[in-house]
């Protein structure tokens, strides 16, 4: 993409370094970056990383810069034709979207920072279509402050480039120019000198000739510019005196702070500049105007991180607290020194990586940019139902294998989940002009997949789908009822209902042919109906040692064959569960199987699956984690047998080629064992043990014949499900023309 950046300017500071590392590692991974602001000592860095700076005074808030600005934004815009608009700071993100709705460009922001919101300044801002904030805490000052949706904010890292710094990097160049001394300790300061930023810089100072007492021939070298740098420089001038020797160093702005940080031993700082000095390898003491944390190490990693190394909300920092930490660092023997600076190296590893901050971005950016086509997708979505999230994920997955011109929103119980998990554009499911506005704006609507058009769970879910489906109509937007499975529909109010809407739908693909035969009973007669297969079996899963870890955390014996046991509750079982688990104990005795029960939806799972294990007589293990369905996949994966009252179970040990028993509680269930053509253990409402275990033994003594069987049989649906988006992607060509 070509992205233009927006911000204030490119002098020294936390939010500005953020900036160049995001471009130049954009630029590094083949984007074309722009990068208009007011300019300032890192503009070289970035033109020499071919980015392209465009002078605008956006750091000034007067009317007339502000003007002057918008109009050097505009022909910027008008002649660099930008995929995708950034803006950092609020002036710039202000006069970005003042200019969006003309230009129609995508169009997000970053928060790095709080904003004074009082009066009229609350409406100088514009947060765009999407906000990344650089910590969980101005997230929450987001949505405090200004209302904006959670779902609308991602959360990224102050990314590091652990090659520019670095323990290799040699501060001796640095040492030089200001003539210190190598064989003394340095103490090394970055940030901005602001009257507002300053404030630990200035207790250095003043606390020098305590310093020069405690750590005899301390050096201080203090790197940033401001508008307190003078004063600064004055009173670092007049301790230097009193002391008679060049104690103090004002090294001013700088762009080599790599090399300002690896001149010293021990470094003091805050927000990026503390994490800059963590991966060069050095002890830090993260200090600031918000707060003080002290020095670092694992103990503080969580306090830190809540705050993205700012301190905001702890006590401040004092002389004296100063002057004892900073008199403890380098009392700490060398090898002291070295475990601390490799913590902290490995924590920017682990945590703030600059690749791993560009893909946070990229993914928001991925969500704004402008497609070719636009669908909304309903379905059983944000519910914590690894079945129906697994639907998600695999539509999710096939749609972009198929063409990155599609953009998806899901309607989905609960979006911030959604966003978080599949990194998908997602609105509230019940609040209806949100869903009017997105299915206005949008070029079709899959309905599906799942059992959507039934009324076993209720008619007020059936009516839910439907009256979705009738809003896209009415504002004429074709729909595709996505891979559903139909029925049962009991209620011959609901069977018209579902009939009219087959009907009228631009295009119908089904899972299975058990619901084909029910719309066929229906009365629909439509020639274009196509049986495909269940999205879940175009899913790949999560990788076979993610599903070792998870078995890890079980009790089972490692090695030793398990079958996989999936229940949920249900109504007038009757003694099904006391049944069940003479079936499991049977299997762990007659076949050597240990018995592992998964959970696919834990709120409505966990009881059920507990009350089987306290009937059984034999030890049994619960896998009660939280898991993604690809991860529920690799655990199934390892299995040698699973047993599974709910579908999308049989769907994933299927998909992994597991030989499976269905415990039949609604005719989904028994139409896809049919489909698959394995056997069903028992009706749960009507559950015989002795039945089940003879259906069992018979399963296991034909195992092979099963495996090879199934083997084909998952291929084959493997490849029906496919076809779904080439149907999509043809009706959405066909509908643009």
């Amino acid at each position: 993409m070509k992205i233009l950046m927006a911000t204030m300017g490119l002098d020294i500071g936390g939010a500005e370094t953020h900036i160049v590392e995001l471009a130049k590692e954009l630029k590094h991974q083949g984007h074309d970056i722009v990068v208009v602001s007011n300019g300032g000592v890192y503009v070289p860095e970035i033109t020499a990383a071919g980015i392209r700076h465009y002078n605008a005074p956006m750091h000034r808030r007067n009317v007339g810069d502000m003007l002057r600005s918008r109009r050097i934004l505009k022909d910027v815009l008008l002649k660099e034709k930008p995929d995708l608009v950034h803006a950092h700071a609020r002036i710039p993100a202000f006069l970005c979207g003042s200019l969006q709705k003309q230009l129609k460009f995508p169009f997000v922001t970053t928060a790095h920072w709080v904003f004074d919101a009082s009066g009229m300044l609350r409406y100088l801002t514009n947060w765009g279509e999407r906000t990344i904030a650089v910590s969980e805490d101005i997230k929450a000052y987001l949505i405090r402050e200004y209302g904006l949706p959670a779902e609308h904010i991602s959360v990224t890292i102050n990314g590091i480039d652990t090659e520019k710094f670095s323990p290799a990097v040699s501060g001796a160049r640095v040492i030089q120019e200001f003539g210190l001394d190598p064989q003394q300790p340095i103490l090394s300061y970055v940030s901005r000198m602001d009257a507002d930023r300053a404030m630990v810089a200035r207790q250095l100072i003043q606390i020098a000739p305590q310093l020069s007492q405690a750590v005899p021939g301390i050096q201080l070298l203090i790197a940033g510019g401001g508008n307190v740098f003078a004063e600064l420089q004055a009173l670092a001038e007049q301790v230097n005196a009193q002391l008679g020797r060049n104690c103090v160093t004002m090294a001013g702005p700088r762009t080599d702070i790599n090399e300002i940080v690896a001149a010293g031993q021990v470094f003091v700082g805050v927000s990026r500049a503390a994490l800059e000095a963590m991966s060069a390898g050095k002890p830090v003491i993260v200090a600031g105007n918000e707060g003080y944390h002290g020095l670092f190490g694992p103990e503080k990693l969580a306090e830190a991180q809540a705050g993205n190394f700012c301190c905001r909300g702890l006590p401040l920092s004092t002389p004296e607290t100063l002057l004892a930490d900073v008199s403890a660092a380098f009392a700490l023997s060398p090898q002291e020194k070295e475990q601390a600076g490799a913590y902290g190296r490995q924590v920017i590893f682990d945590y703030y990586s600059v690749r791993r901050m560009a893909q946070d971005f990229l993914r928001v950016y991925d969500q704004v940019r402008r497609r070719k086509y636009r669908v909304v997708m309903s379905g059983y979505y944000g519910f914590s139902n690894a079945g129906d999230d697994a639907i998600l994920e695999a539509i999710q997955q096939a749609i972009h294998e198929a063409s990155d011109d599609i953009a998806v929103t899901v309607l989905s119980n609960d979006p911030e989940l959604t966003r978080t998990q599949y990194g998908m554009e997602a609105i509230p499911r019940f609040r209806f002009w949100s869903v009017f506005s997105a299915l206005r704006r949008s070029d079709a609507l899959l309905s599906g997949g799942g059992s959507l058009l039934q009324d076993t769970t209720s008619t007020r879910s059936l009516l839910y789908y439907l009256s979705v489906i009738r809003c896209a109509e009415w504002l004429g937007k074709p729909v595709m009822l996505y891979a559903n499975g139909i029925g049962p529909v009991r209620r011959p109010g609901n069977r018209r209902r579902v009939k009219r809407v087959v009907e009228r739908a631009s295009l119908v693909t089904l899972r299975d042919h058990s619901s084909a035969r029910e719309l066929a009973d229906m009365g629909v007669t439509r020639s274009d109906l196509l049986v495909t297969a269940d999205p879940v079996f175009h899913l790949a899963p999560a990788p076979a040692q993610r599903g070792m870890e998870l078995l890890a955390q079980t009790n089972l014996v490692p090695g030793k064959p398990f079958v996989a046991v999936s229940v949920r509750e249900w109504r007038d079982t009757g003694n099904f569960c006391q049944e069940l688990a003479r079936l499991c104990d049977h299997l762990s005795r007659q076949h050597g199987l240990q018995v592992l029960f998964l959970l696919m939806q834990p709120t409505r799972d966990r009881e059920t699956a507990r009350q089987v294990q306290s009937l059984m007589e034999e030890p049994s293990s619960l896998l009660d984690v939280p898991c993604t369905p690809r991860e529920l996949m690799a655990v199934l994966g390892q299995a040698r047998l699973c047993l599974a009252m709910r579908l999308h179970t049989l769907i994933f040990a299927a998909r992994m080629a597991v030989p499976a028993m269905g415990l039949v509680y609604d005719p989904k269930v028994d139409s896809y064992l049919k489909e698959l053509s394995l056997p069903a253990a028992g009706h749960v409402e009507r559950f015989d043990g002795a039945e089940a275990i003879r259906r069992a033994d018979a399963l296991m003594a034909d195992y092979d014949a099963v495996l090879a069987n199934l083997k084909d049989t998952s291929a084959a649906l493997t490849r029906a499900a496919g076809k779904n988006e080439e149907l999509l992607l043809h009706m959405l060509e066909r509908t643009k023309h």
